[in-house]
């Protein structure tokens, strides 16, 4: 009976978290951390290696740490359907190091540096378990969560380089758990004033390994869930008038999708801003559902902090409901 718990338990997790059968990387491991990072992100479709505007996080470029402006801070909360939760925190900070005179006489940090650290925590409450007769005997749940640590480094005026250190842990069935350490590698490129571009390889060695013998003793296996490595190349571009920061994202993965994600934020008066984006478009399987995305965000300040209210609207397919993320922001 215990070996179907754990089976039951581990198809749930993921297939709960993951689209349809459509592809490959639908039952891969890892589908958590692949639904996008707070209000904001998810918002604009999850297309966001790029942007450097506004409040930033490691999670979609680590490049982007060192645009931050202040101490930014933010949570969110995911209203799901079928017992799922999705939180989100997170805390970004840019390092300006000494004094440089420009050729036009005006002065600028020697070098400047960012760091982000965040976790997103995700799991399935709520289930029944049951034994051979199918009585109910008592109620699981699931935990999966991801912590990251990430830093960059402004090498020029154009060129940013950052690097992820990820660490998961996955809480499954009783003594049943797994740990994972990856990595994110990306870089931000500066065209010019209004235009971006972002390169970034994500889940470089990111696994989880399975050690069932705390159950089962000798009948007890060792396996290895390896988690799809993403390749993601990044678009940009800056209005000035009206104030529309519009991003598309092209991703790669091993699991022979190719996604094309795209948003837009509009700054639409003073401390409000509207957004919408579209997700999950899979260029190699048009099967495959898209994910609109809509949100707007609020800032107030009191004297020296800035406060913020964030909330974006997913539609999800083969769900009861949609997704609702609120979250805050506090830059200080």
């Amino acid at each position: 009976m215990k070996k179907k718990i754990i089976f039951i338990l581990y198809f749930i997790s993921l297939s709960l978290f993951a689209q349809a059968n459509t592809s490959e990387i639908s039952s891969m491991p890892g589908a958590f951390s692949r639904m996008g990072f707070g209000a904001r992100g998810m918002g604009m479709g999850n297309a966001l290696s790029a942007v450097t505007e506004g409040d930033l996080v490691a999670y979609y470029n680590p490049a982007l740490s060192v645009f931050q402006k202040g101490n930014s801070f933010s949570s969110s909360y995911s209203i799901l359907s079928l017992d799922r939760s999705l939180n989100f925190i997170d805390y970004t900070r840019r390092f300006e190091f000494g004094q440089k005179t420009n050729p036009d006489g005006s002065t600028s940090p020697r070098s400047v540096a960012g760091i982000s650290i965040g976790l997103i925590n995700a799991g399935v409450s709520n289930i029944d378990e049951r034994d051979d007769e199918g009585t109910k005997t008592g109620t699981l749940s699931t935990s999966e969560n991801l912590f990251f640590v990430a830093v960059a480094n402004r090498f020029s005026q154009k060129l940013s380089i950052g690097f992820t250190f990820k660490f998961y842990y996955y809480k499954l069935y009783q003594s049943l758990s797994s740990t994972g350490l990856g990595f994110d590698i990306g870089a931000l490129y500066e065209l010019n004033k209004s235009i971006n571009i972002s390169l970034m390889i994500s889940d470089i060695n990111s696994r989880y390994q399975w050690d069932t013998g705390s159950l089962y003793g000798q009948d007890g296996l060792i396996s290895k869930d390896h988690f799809p490595l993403l390749k993601k190349i990044g678009f940009a571009y800056k209005f000035n008038e009206p104030k529309i920061i519009a991003s598309v994202e092209f991703e790669n993965s091993n699991a022979g999708t190719n996604i094309l994600r795209g948003g837009a934020e509009y700054n639409i008066y003073e401390d409000l801003f509207l957004r919408a984006g579209f997700d999950k478009l899979n260029l190699s399987n048009y099967d495959f559902p898209v994910r609109p995305s809509f949100g707007f965000s609020y800032f107030y300040s009191l004297n020296t902090v800035k406060f913020g209210v964030n909330y974006a609207f997913v539609i999800e397919p083969y769900s009861s409901s949609s997704q609702h993320i609120v979250g805050i922001n506090i830059n200080f």
